[in-house]
């Protein structure tokens, strides 16, 4: 009797532990979890701790309600101008009504992915190459939009998508190379083209400066050299006007004719003398007396001056 009192007792106690366990369920923060009673939608649960009741209410779907980032498979995609190209990317969505997700859809994630790929060969398939690598902002916003409507009666909101890789072929690469040095080849050219240019318009514009400034320092070195020379002019004039003017003043003073007469004849004698110097013939008046003429006549000239002042 006490063993099989023993073994009901186990019983009871392990039915109770597997009624606790299926009755009570504690939700994660960020989780949502539907319950199903009896085959049909009943509740749906948020974070904490929950009652069911053992063998008639059921959890059928369980949603983490963070947002989920999806690995969309690389695909090839044809471009505009019939290149194919292999392209990958990542999509971003949140579960944001359970209920729709578990019921609006078997499964919104290959959902997505699929709606996700279909919409980039359709994007892809209007560009064309070059665009590809240009426009992938505007790839990226077509995609959301394409998928974000489709999974609204999803209960599931699209968040973004970002394109991973846009690989074209290998014959396309090495064209793309040849392209790219082409590029490079040429800008540095130009580039060397312009410093060239620029170098000799810098020369030139030193040799233009060089021949201003040495026509600056010739035109004031002239403009010196005149003020020299009519300071020097000036200064020849004021010494000759002072010397005249002394010579009147003597020549007024008391014994000045005599002095004039004295000069006047030590100056023939003087040249008369150099004459006879610089030549072999000498010409000689046949009047001595001419001497006192000569005299007599600059004696007189001075005499007609002085009345006159």
């Amino acid at each position: 009797m006490e063993t099989s009192t023993i073994i009901i007792s186990v019983g009871i106690a392990i039915l109770v532990l597997i009624l606790i366990v299926s009755t009570a369920k504690i939700v994660p923060q960020r989780s949502a979890y539907i319950v199903e009673r009896l085959g049909k939608y009943n509740n749906t649960l948020h974070a904490g701790f929950h009652i069911l009741i053992p063998f008639i209410d059921k959890i059928s779907y369980k949603h983490t309600l963070k947002e989920q980032a999806i690995d969309v498979a690389p695909q090839t995609c044809i471009t505009r101008d019939n290149i194919s190209v292999e392209v990958d990317g990542i999509l971003y969505l949140q579960v944001i009504d359970p209920k729709n997700a578990s019921y609006g859809i078997d499964d919104y994630r290959f959902a997505s992915i699929q709606i996700a790929q279909t919409t980039m060969r359709s994007i892809i398939g209007k560009l064309e190459l070059d665009k590809t690598f240009e426009e992938r902002d505007t790839i990226n916003v077509s995609i959301v939009d394409a998928v974000d409507k489709a999974s609204d009666p999803w209960g599931v909101k699209v968040t973004r998508y970002e394109v991973k890789n846009i690989v074209p072929p290998q014959s396309i690469k090495d064209a793309m190379e040849k392209q790219m040095r082409a590029e490079r080849s040429k800008r540095a050219v130009i580039a060397e083209s312009e410093g060239e240019k620029q170098s000799k318009i810098n020369v030139a514009e030193g040799a233009k400066q060089e021949l201003i400034a040495t026509s600056e320092g010739e035109k004031q070195k002239r403009i010196n050299e005149a003020m020299g020379k009519a300071a020097e002019i000036e200064s020849i004039a004021t010494a000759t006007a002072n010397g005249i003017r002394a010579i009147a003043e003597a020549i007024g003073s008391k014994n000045g004719i005599d002095a004039v007469n004295l000069r006047i004849a030590e100056q023939y004698l003087m040249e008369f003398g150099k004459l006879a110097g610089t030549n072999n013939t000498m010409i000689i008046p046949q009047n001595m007396a001419d001497i006192s003429g000569v005299i007599a006549t600059a004696t007189s000239v001075f005499k007609e001056t002085n009345k006159k002042s």
